[in-house]
């Protein structure tokens, strides 16, 4: 029974690194300034989160960007900072908040749906940093990717690290949009639900 629970337990491992593996095989990180040495390390960085983490499910484009002078970002191209070179939950983090963007996107009509209830329940909303985004509908919007974003860390990196993420960026920006999250979420993950739109 023990050789039995072993070899299944090998075989689970092996698959899990497998994927991880398939995942960071399949996608192209370029770097915004050739031999940038920031830029490098976050690619690097990244490499090894997603042959760590199996991603697969958070995956929804396969080009990547590293750039130290941006923002990071999802459109046109998924574009990360180098900002996290020391921390790996919030690359990992915002890795994946980029890539909900995505999903949501090829998921319009649901998003605008929810988003419509979403300003029933939140009628007034923040624009504008640290508090929100910089309109009105993607401070909506980023109540939905941002739920679907710890909701995915809490997969990928357990409750107490994906908690202690989402306490960080509630103190660094989309301040209020990540406190609804941690406080309010009960109010926004049965419209992810009415509509479809769980990962």
């Amino acid at each position: 029974m023990r050789k039995i629970f072993l070899c299944t337990t090998l075989v689970l491992l092996l698959h899990a690194a497998s994927a991880a593996q398939g995942t960071q095989t399949q996608l192209k990180i370029s770097l915004k300034h050739e031999g940038d040495s920031l830029e490098a390390q976050t690619r690097s960085q990244l490499q090894r989160l997603l042959s760590q983490y199996d991603c697969t499910r958070y995956i929804f484009t396969k080009e990547i960007i590293i750039d130290r002078e941006a923002i990071p970002h999802s459109h046109p191209v998924l574009t990360l900072h180098t900002r996290h070179l020391k921390d790996d939950e919030l690359l990992l983090s915002s890795f994946v908040h980029e890539q909900i963007h995505w999903f949501l996107t090829q998921h319009k009509d649901q998003t605008d749906q929810a988003i419509k209830e979403l300003r029933t329940i939140f009628p007034k909303v923040p624009v504008g940093f640290p508090a929100g985004s910089d309109s009105e509908e993607s401070t909506y919007l980023h109540l939905l990717v941002n739920t679907l974003e710890y909701r995915a860390d809490r997969e990928l990196l357990g409750e107490l690290k994906a908690r202690e993420v989402m306490e960080f960026w509630a103190t660094d920006h989309y301040t209020w949009v990540y406190k609804q999250v941690l406080e309010e979420a009960d109010k926004i993950r049965p419209l992810l639900r009415k509509y479809r739109l769980i990962i």
